[in-house]
Parts: C-alpha cells; structure tokens; sequence
C-alpha cells in the first residue's frame, strides 16, 4: 500500500535528484521485415530523459514515436520488428538484449507505459478492479484485499465518477475516456521511475485531460518521476513539456527546449507542423455561415432518452436505470456540421449510435424525415446508407483478419452498388482521398498506425456517398498535420455532396473550426445549444465555462491555473427504477442561443 500514491501525498517537496540521466538511447536503430528484405523504420535515434523530466516526441502518424517506446518498453513484434542497432540503457543497464523474465520485473515497476488505444489493452472478461489488482499484486507483496482497496483509490485519483461501482464493470461498459482512466490508473500504480505516455489523453474530454496532465506533473513533484509523452496535440506539449524531439520518417529533425521550438522552430517541418495547430478562439469569425448548408432538415431528434437497465437481486431484477441521455432534441439541415461537445460519460457517442439505431432508444428520430424506430431489418439497411459513422477507436472497429482494402469495399458490395473494376476504382479513389498510397489496400489493421487505421475508417464511411456522417472523436487519433487534411477533406466533401456531419469531439479548437452550431452536454442532457461563434464566444453556461477554461493553449508561456473539481462536479446518470433526473429548462438568449437555467 504505502507504493501507491495517494491525493494527499502529491502535494510533497521535490527530493534533490542526482543529475545523471535515468534513461539513455543512443543510435537506435529498427528494421521490420518486407517480403523484399528488410526495411529501417526507426533510423539512428539517440536521446536522454532525466529525473523529473518531461520529454514529448511529435511528429506525423508513422514517424516512430510510438515504435520508440514499444522499444523502450521490449514490446517489439518480433520476429516481425528488430533492434539491429544501438543501445537503450535504463540506468546504465543495457535493455536491448534484456531476457524477456527480466523485462517483465521492469516493466511496471521501473517503467510503465499508457497505451494509445484504451480498449485493445484492457482484458474484456476481466472486471476493472481484477485488471488494476491483478497488477499490484504482481509487484507488491499485499492481500487481495489490500489490492482492492488500493485500486479503488487509483480510479479516485484519476477522478472516476463512481469508482466503486467502476471496479465491478467490464471494459466494455465504460467510455472511451472512462477506459483510458483505467488504463491511466494501471500505469500508475507502482509509482514507476519512468512513464511512458503514448496519446495518454486523446480519448478524453478538455476537463479530464486538464487533471490527468495536472496529476501527472503532480507525479513528478513527490517522486521525480521522468516521463516520455508521445502526443500530437501541441496544446498538450506547450503546457507539460522541458524538451521535444520532432521525428519524420523514423529520424530526428528536430531536438530542442520547448519554449525555443515554439519561438523558433530550425526546421521547415516543424514550423509546418505548428502552422498546422488549431487554436481556439482564431475562427470564431472566420465560420459563421456554411455556404452548403440550407434550409431542409435531414435529421430531427425529439425527446430522445436512452436508459440502460442495471439488474440483480435474488430474481435479477431491474434495479436502476444509466440515464445515458434524457430528454435530448436537436436537428441538423442539409450541409451543416452540428458539434456535440462535453465530457466523457455525458452522452455524445450515445446520441450518435441512436442516430444508427444501434441500441435501443425512446423519442423520434427521422432522417430525411423517415422514422427511424421500428422499422424491419431491411428498411433500415435503406437508411442506414443514408447516415454512416466513423467510431472513436478505429482498431475496434476494423477486422483484423481482413485486409482493409476489402473492408473499404465491404458497404459497396452489401449495397450492391459496384463491382468488378468499378469497385476497385472506388477503393483507390477513397484511400487517395484520406491520403493512403494504394499498396495500403492490401494490407491488414495491425500495419497502421493509429491515425493511418482513423483515415481507413472514414474512406469506408465515405463509400455509400452518405447523406449524413455521424464522426465520433474521428480526428482525436490524428496528428496535427494530418488532421488539417482529414478536415479540409471532410469540409470539401460537404461543399461538393452537401454531406452533414454530427461531428462530436472533446477538441475545442476543432468544433470551432468545422463546426456551424455546437450542443454541449452535461449528464445526458443539452445545457447550451446555438451558433458556435456565439456559444464558444460568450458561453452563457458554467459547465461551458469550465469546458473552455480547461483546453491546453499551444503556447509554454501561458500557465494555465491548475484544473480542481469537487465531488459535487461528479454527477452520476445512474437513478433507482421509477426515478428520473430533473429535466433541464432551456432559454432563449436570442440568435437563437439556448441555455438551461437552475432548477428553481
């Protein structure tokens, strides 16, 4: 137990540390093998961490950052994947040809790794609270008991709405970001030498992201902990980083402290990949009208509520209801871009998958004025051709046993609207379309890296030339570059097919550049609706206010005040069978901006 770290004990002095260098790369070198030989991937890198340090890695999706700290942490694919060159020393010793029995010692307790993609992770028949023991347990000489008690107060620290309940559930009950807290809280519960953080807040919600990087430096001060970001938000790199390290192609080009590369980047590349940062607040003026947008409404939700059942007792019987969403109308026209923002947990990929009628919902919803509930299996397949989505994790939801190619080609063939030639002609257009070189079509998930596998799932959103495309959190994967790309072609798209999109996202600075109307949701229920140039602009709401405050700024000389939230702020959606929760009143504060008033 005392390895744990506890809330009260983060606020501790700084030990002195020792100034030699806990972690030292040096010339690291990675070829994987291709059916014509070899082929380096990660091409001479060298680099040192010291106590206490934060060093981020960004570049491009496929530039190595990750594969660097899968080396780190001895997880390469072999023999697919291989250190040919280099050294990687933790503490003077050699990790390169460390013997897997020996790894497995480090890894946890010396170093530790947050991994990208939450679900793929996390064991899905084991509970949360067996998955956090089950680690404490391996490195700790404890009980059972205390374990559990420990990994109760690890899903506190990562600020877990209902923690005890979280540890009887299964991952696949959670959220994205709900996941990525778990998978934050195993990371941190042996209190490791060295963190490695790949994408640690890319599923999470502004609020949420705004603790975990305060907690994580939080970390720092009691322990000295030294910590490798992998990231490509730079709003997240000004705010935590001491040193960054550009890559493109697997090399370096670029190593410098972080106030001086915003200040002066040295290479073309990188004063690119900065151009490329969105920042809140530049197009509130520049997006007030979509010129594709008209009049007739392809979307109408009215009074939509989706209610989960929790069972047991001795008969099994319906106890308490998730209240996901409650009460929740909105519409979207034809070539307009309505943005659902709010925290993990508050019912924006609920709304989206009622949108598909992939779970069951109470209200109406029509798309191009068609009723949506109830209709056969058939009937629905004519809809759905109408509204696709693209999911928040792109590696869950693409097979693995397929190449993507076919899985692109897949909606064309059940819809029966090409074949032959003409079905491959449409594929290599989509893949060029999202920027993939045709020899990607081959090839199978596990090839990409996360954000090409996010640039696969919008080609196959794109195949049946939808009307409406609901887009869950579908460039939170992307780096800042590629995600200028995959907007710019999504807002092309609208121009020249009048698409609309139900864009949800936890990037403020992203909803404000695509989006023409925002609805931000509290607790399953729309707290502020309008136009986004009046809703981020003077955000009449205290929740918005909150989301706004808490969205890291691209620039290491603004300090943003260390984000807190009382408990009070941790509302649950869960109710006793028969009960509901209060239903939000919304005013007009005139250009149709809506807000919800206290009860009262």
């Amino acid at each position: 137990m005392n390895s744990i770290l506890s809330a009260g004990e983060l606020g501790a002095d700084v030990p002195d540390t020792a100034p030699e260098p806990i972690l030292q790369v040096r010339d690291l070198t990675i070829q994987v093998a291709t059916a014509t030989g070899g082929k380096t991937v990660l091409d001479g890198i060298s680099f040192t961490l010291m106590p206490n340090e934060v060093l981020c890695l960004a570049g491009e999706s496929g530039s190595g950052k990750s594969l660097t700290a899968m080396a780190i942490m001895g997880l390469l694919p072999k023999p697919a994947a291989r250190i040919t060159h280099g050294q990687i020393l933790l503490n003077g010793q050699d990790l390169v040809d460390l013997p897997e029995s020996q790894y497995r010692k480090l890894r946890a307790t010396r170093v530790a790794m947050i991994f990208q993609e939450p679900m793929t992770s996390l064991n899905p028949i084991m509970s949360i609270g067996e998955q956090i023991s089950e680690v404490l347990r391996a490195h700790q000489a404890i009980s059972a008991e205390q374990a559990a008690a420990a990994a109760l107060e690890l899903l506190k620290d990562v600020r877990m709405s209902a923690p005890e309940r979280r540890l009887k559930q299964y991952p696949h009950e959670l959220s994205g970001g709900m996941r990525q807290r778990v998978v934050i809280a195993i990371a941190l519960a042996c209190r490791p030498d060295i963190l490695i953080a790949d994408e640690p807040t890319t599923a999470l919600d502004v609020t949420v992201q705004a603790e975990i990087l305060d907690l994580i430096s939080k970390l720092q001060e009691r322990t000295g902990t030294a910590v490798i970001m992998i990231t490509h938000d730079m709003g997240v790199v000004a705010e935590i980083a001491d040193r960054v390290i550009v890559m493109r192609a697997g090399k370096s080009v670029e190593t410098s402290p972080v106030k001086q590369l915003f200040a002066q980047p040295s290479t073309d590349y990188t004063r690119t990949l900065l151009a490329a940062v969105p920042r809140l607040g530049t197009a509130l003026n520049a997006r007030i009208t979509n010129p594709a947008a008209s009049q007739a409404t392809v979307v109408e939700v009215n009074d939509l509520s989706v209610r989960f059942p929790v069972r047991g007792g001795l008969f099994n019987r319906v106890q308490q209801n998730v209240h996901a969403v409650e009460n929740v109308s909105l519409s979207i026209n034809a070539g307009e871009t309505l943005a659902l923002v709010g925290e993990s947990g508050s019912g924006k990929s609920t709304i989206g998958k009622a949108l598909m009628s992939l779970l069951p919902f109470k209200g109406e919803i029509r798309i191009n004025g068609r009723a949506t509930r109830g209709l056969s299996r058939q009937s629905l397949r004519a809809v759905r051709r109408d509204v696709q989505m693209i999911f928040q994790d792109p590696y869950a939801s693409l097979d693995p046993r397929m190449p993507v190619g076919d899985q692109v080609a897949e909606p064309l063939l059940i819809h029966a609207l090409a074949s032959g030639s003409e079905l491959t002609d449409r594929v290599a257009w989509l893949f060029q379309r999202v920027g993939l070189p045709l020899d990607a079509m081959r090839r199978h998930p596990h090839e990409f890296s996360g954000g090409q596998r996010q640039r696969i799932c919008i080609a196959r959103a794109l195949a049946l030339n939808p009307k409406v495309i609901v887009a869950d959190e579908c460039v939170s994967a992307l780096d800042v570059s590629v995600q200028a790309q995959v907007l710019e072609l999504l807002r092309e798209l609208q121009e020249e097919q009048g698409l609309s999109y139900l864009f949800i996202s936890h990037d403020m600075a992203v909803v404000e550049q695509v989006s023409d109307r925002v609805a931000v949701l509290y607790a399953g229920q729309v707290v502020e609706s309008g136009p986004t140039a009046t809703v981020l602009g003077n955000p009449g709401h205290a929740y918005t206010q909150r989301l706004l405050s808490a969205v890291p700024i691209p620039d290491p000389n603004h300090q943003r005040p260390p984000f807190l939230r009382t408990e009070e702020d941790l509302v649950s959606v869960l109710y006793p069978e028969g009960m509901v929760p209060n239903r939000q009143t919304l005013l007009d504060r005139g250009n149709n901006h809506w807000v919800a008033v206290a009860a009262g």
